[in-house]
């Protein structure tokens, strides 16, 4: 099956080319500087647990907190950028985790840093829906799949600074120079935004939006929630998404080093592989959606599948560390995780209308930040009860698979039913649409 609106270009599409390209690179540049400060700390685990003394539990509260920030925003971000639209919403995320990375350097304590992350998180809340909204106004719906993800690629990138640059600063000029000056990076994305970003092209003006108060709001959630599709988009991002984030954002550099005794240096090698191996199965998985729209589903489960099977290989495996050769397999394996909780947007995209693809993108997007927030949790607890038993810890990863792949089963048949709907409606409305 192809993907809908393949052949034809719908009434309203923009019409993409090189300006959409620069405009839709400022917008992605913000994401990427986000996301080098929402992964840093998976560089910075064990030097954090030193610099403010604490345990297991105490650590994992840093990246909960900041996605509960961010998990808890979703929502109220998509209602503002379908508001306020997307340069307003980018500019003020900018200048949010901006000023929690420079909190963070100079954070004298553990108070102040948990403070200083959930700033962070605030402002990195506001950046990927953004760029989800500015790729839907400046290029043509058929390209929606591939554009979300690179995006998404891009943001993988900037997980590859994190673990490449950022942790050798990290060890070679100290904590506060190295976190300081990442912040520069994002005063530059800031200006960047302010001074040349656009909300759509020329001529393509949204229709105004006038603000309808408290019931509007509801409206739009209720309208969004109750398309199948934005549903099971939140459970296909929430089943995939988590496993790769939690490696990446805390414990995988812990679980290299002191389950699998390899060397930090080893660690911080696997924990790239995981991020290359996203950079090239994002371009895959994009191709593959835009050319066939059936593929969604198959790709999500398989990718579940094949996690779960290779963490319970490397978990399981009877030596008191699993072969090199299983980890590089897993770590390739985590890559996909990403990807694969990009085809969530694909979900609920055709099943919401342009005013509402801010708030159905929200809600899609809380899923895979409230697994991994749930997980962070888990382990962390699970570390400390066991006495840093990462066997065990890591079992919880499991648990919320299955929750995931259930409801995805459970949404499947409504939401393609519904899609097959629209999707009628869509090409009628064409027809009749003169020339």
């Amino acid at each position: 099956m192809s993907a809908p609106g393949r052949d034809a270009t719908l009434p309203g599409d923009p019409p993409g080319g090189r300006r959409a390209v620069v405009v839709w690179s400022i917008g992605v540049a913000v994401y990427f500087v986000a996301v080098i400060f929402r992964t840093s700390l998976g560089v910075a685990g064990l030097d954090a647990a030193d610099r403010f003394h604490v345990g297991a539990s105490a650590l994992s509260t840093f990246s909960i907190l900041q996605l509960l920030v961010y998990a808890g925003m979703q929502i109220p971000v998509g209602l503002l950028v379908d508001r306020l639209g997307t340069k307003k919403v980018l500019s003020i995320g900018a200048l949010l985790f901006t000023v929690g990375q420079l909190g963070f350097a100079f954070s004298p304590s553990y108070g102040t840093a948990l403070a200083s992350r959930a700033l962070l998180g605030c402002g990195d809340a506001m950046t990927f829906i953004s760029v989800l909204r500015l790729g839907t106004r400046w290029f043509p719906a058929r390209r929606g799949p591939m554009v979300a993800q690179l995006a998404g690629l891009v943001g993988m990138a900037g997980n590859l600074v994190s673990t490449l640059v950022l942790a050798r600063l990290l060890h070679g000029v100290g904590w506060t120079p190295a976190f300081a000056g990442s912040a520069l990076a994002g005063a530059l994305v800031l200006v960047l935004t302010l001074l040349f970003l656009k909300d759509h092209p020329e001529g393509m003006e949204p229709e105004p939006s006038p603000h309808r108060g408290a019931a509007y709001v509801r409206g739009q959630i209720a309208a969004a929630w109750r398309e199948p599709g934005t549903r099971l988009g939140l459970w296909v991002h929430f089943t995939t998404q988590f496993p790769a984030m939690v490696f990446l954002l805390l414990w995988g550099l812990p679980f290299l080093v002191e389950a699998q005794g390899l060397s930090r240096a080893t660690a911080g090698e696997l924990l790239t592989l995981v991020v290359l191996s996203n950079m090239v199965i994002g371009l895959v998985y994009g191709q593959i959606v835009a050319r066939h729209h059936a593929a969604r589903l198959p790709l999500a489960l398989g990718t579940v599948g094949a996690t779960a099977l290779l963490w319970a290989a490397t978990l399981a495996y009877p030596g008191r560390h699993a072969p090199m050769w299983l980890l590089l397999v897993l770590c390739a394996v985590l890559g996909a995780c990403g990807p694969a909780s990009m085809l969530g947007f694909d979900f609920a995209r055709p099943a919401n209308p342009p005013e509402r693809q801010g708030t159905a993108s929200g809600i899609t997007n809380m899923g895979g930040f409230i697994a991994s927030m749930t997980t962070l949790f888990a382990i962390g607890v699970l570390l400390d009860a066991t006495g840093d038993d990462y066997t065990v810890a890591f079992g919880s990863v499991f648990v919320l698979q299955a929750l995931g792949v259930s409801q995805i089963l459970r949404l499947r048949g409504r939401a393609a039913r519904r899609e097959r709907e629209q999707l009628i409606s869509s090409r009628i409305e064409t027809v009749h649409v003169p020339a």
